[in-house]
């Protein structure tokens, strides 16, 4: 089953199971409707579907299951406004940090923007652009080690991290009280351009998303070899469903940096959305090359050999999307119970089903996940 390109986003589709039951000499056919509400950032889809087939007992299942993937769980209204970092600084004892930090939030090329922790140790960051960010926290120079941590970030959606301090080795040779930067700004950057993305950069946060695109082409036309601007336009093309403009900038980033690992992922979710996943498979596999671990990049490579129809490539990657990425990526354990159904593994696909439910109880995908527990049961 899958959206059609007319339907609103709120439509609701729905998979009538039917079930032929017998019980003593008695015979009858029963229908359950399972209301599938699909929450997608554009009208015309981000669903993919396959036939399922389970054929057990008192239960034969003949019917499309819809595959949700990352994006389609937020709103639009929610994608439009960008991402959410927030957390917490906390002393090795295990007490929230009393003393101002410094947190500075950090991209492939550079950093991105920075913030001073409360008096009990809080900090947070809006309006993010889907990216993988790197976190790095300076707290007292003389006392801790600096602290970084990698996240990613989708629209609409918060990351919550609990950042650790380490106390300083006496006479550490590594110590150092400064950030180090997972990539250094492009120093041939006309000043106008920057000032474009700054200026970008401040009308996403403001959730004004039509000026933040108009900012970013200004950038890429003052200087189009501006790397984080042609990545961060692709981003707020994908977050407004324009996935041919928003690929085509990602592929314009990576023509300028080829080990750029942001444009990659992003242009990979971008073919998994337009349903090419045999060039979306390719595309994050190259990504993940550059960064192995990255929870967002394994994810949505899962996602794509599920769409070529690797079941087993998709179900090792899916597990361990959700193990390094912990409830954040609890829809891995969704697709998961709609592998496990299409592979007739019944137990498998309730226990998967089962822990969706534990690591997202009042997620999007939550009603329909509650519904297969109780028909598997």
């Amino acid at each position: 089953m899958s959206l059609n390109p007319s339907q609103s986003i709120s439509d609701i589709h729905k998979i009538v199971i039917k079930s032929r039951i017998s019980v003593g000499k008695y015979r009858w056919t029963k229908k359950v409707e399972a209301p599938i509400v699909l929450k997608c950032p554009r009208p015309h889809g981000t669903s993919f579907a396959d036939r399922v087939f389970v054929k057990s007992g008192l239960l034969n299942l003949k019917n499309s299951l819809v595959l949700a993937g990352i994006l389609f769980l937020i709103p639009a209204a929610a994608a439009a406004q960008g991402g959410r970092i927030s957390g917490n600084v906390v002393l090795p004892s295990g007490a929230f940090l009393n003393e101002r930090a410094r947190i500075s939030l950090q991209t492939d090329r550079g950093v991105k923007s920075s913030v001073y922790t409360d008096n009990q140790g809080h900090f947070e960051f809006s309006g993010l652009t889907p990216n993988v960010y790197q976190v790095v926290v300076e707290a007292d120079g003389d006392r801790f080690e600096i602290a970084k941590v990698s996240v990613e970030v989708f629209p609409g959606a918060p990351s919550i991290l609990r950042i650790n301090l380490k106390e300083k080795k006496p006479d550490g040779p590594n110590s150092s009280t400064s950030a180090v930067s997972t990539g250094e700004l492009d120093s041939a950057i006309p000043a106008q351009a920057k000032r474009e993305f700054e200026r970008a950069s401040d009308a996403s946060k403001s959730g004004r998303t039509d000026d933040a695109i108009g900012h970013l082409r200004n950038a890429v036309v003052l200087y189009p070899a501006y790397l984080m601007a042609h990545n961060d336009l692709g981003a707020q093309l994908l977050a407004q469903g324009k996935l041919d403009e928003a690929a085509a900038e990602f592929r314009r980033a990576i023509q300028i940096d080829s080990k750029a690992f942001n444009p990659s992922l992003n242009l990979g979710i971008v073919l998994v959305q337009q349903h090419n996943f045999s060039n979306a498979a390719k595309t994050l596999k190259a990504a993940l090359a550059l960064q192995p671990n990255s929870a967002a990049a394994i994810l949505y490579y899962g996602l794509a050999l599920e769409g070529i129809n690797d079941l087993n490539g998709a179900e090792e990657r899916l597990k361990t999307a959700r193990d390094l990425g912990g409830p954040p990526y609890a829809v891995a354990l969704f697709h998961l119970g709609q592998i496990y159904m299409i592979k007739g593994e019944r137990a498998e696909a309730r226990r998967a089903f089962e822990s969706y439910l534990r690591d997202a109880p009042s997620g999007p995908n939550a009603a329909q996940a509650r519904k297969m527990v109780g028909i598997l049961r």
